[in-house]
């Protein structure tokens, strides 16, 4: 039977890669710790405890989801009106006062991004657990796309502290972050860690098992 995938992984042939300086080291008896000869940090082939550390942080970030989205995320007030606005309200607010480009980056930002997010972690994390082999390569995209778009679900915590920044420059407004900037600065921030815990070689292990067993 043809090998499902080509050539042989790092780990079967002994060599480990450093989780702080990167440098690619083999390891004469597996039975036994190895360190860094560089920095001196111990060696695994994988992340220790990977799965579990980002199920952790995972369900954190779900669990403090819910009052991001409850809670409020701004307060606005001058001498005519005072406003307290969640993220749905918010965005509702600008689409109705005509700022609908700026609403819509706002949804996908901030509500959008980080639900999914959740949702793809989660996906990554139980295919790993079932050691699926259902699509390698678009599983590692996925995670190379959830690393690179998590710095920007902060765009409401960026929008509240320069709003804040500016209008403290005058008397007539007055604009502050509520409750809800707490919380939702949390969920970005383990979700951030989830992804930096996750190790996506984890992916590929079981179709490397499968092409040692044909």
């Amino acid at each position: 039977m043809r090998p499902k995938v080509q050539g042989v992984s790092a780990a079967s042939r002994g060599l480990s890669s450093c989780h702080v300086c990167n440098l690619v080291s083999r390891r004469k008896r597996l039975s036994v710790p190895a360190h860094c000869p560089r920095c001196g940090t111990e060696l695994h082939f994988r992340k220790p405890q990977s799965v579990q550390r980002c199920w952790a942080l995972l369900i954190s970030g779900y669990i403090l989801y819910i009052p991001a989205n409850l809670l409020i995320m701004m307060e606005t007030g001058s001498l005519i009106s005072y406003r307290k606005d969640t993220i749905i309200s918010g965005i509702v607010h600008l689409w109705k006062t005509g700022n609908m480009m700026i609403a819509v980056i706002v949804f996908v930002a901030s509500v959008v991004i980080p639900l999914l997010k959740l949702i793809s972690l989660t996906l990554l994390l139980v295919s790993v657990q079932r050691r699926s082999k259902w699509r390698p390569k678009q599983r590692t995209r996925l995670y190379r796309m959830i690393e690179l778009v998590g710095r920007w679900s902060m765009l409401d915590v960026y929008v509240v502290t320069l709003l804040a920044a500016l209008v403290q420059l005058g008397s007539m407004a007055v604009v502050k972050a509520g409750p809800a900037a707490v919380p939702f600065g949390a969920v970005v921030v383990l979700t951030m860690f989830a992804s930096m815990q996750f190790d996506p070689r984890l992916i590929w292990d079981p179709l490397q098992d499968e092409r040692y067993q044909d």
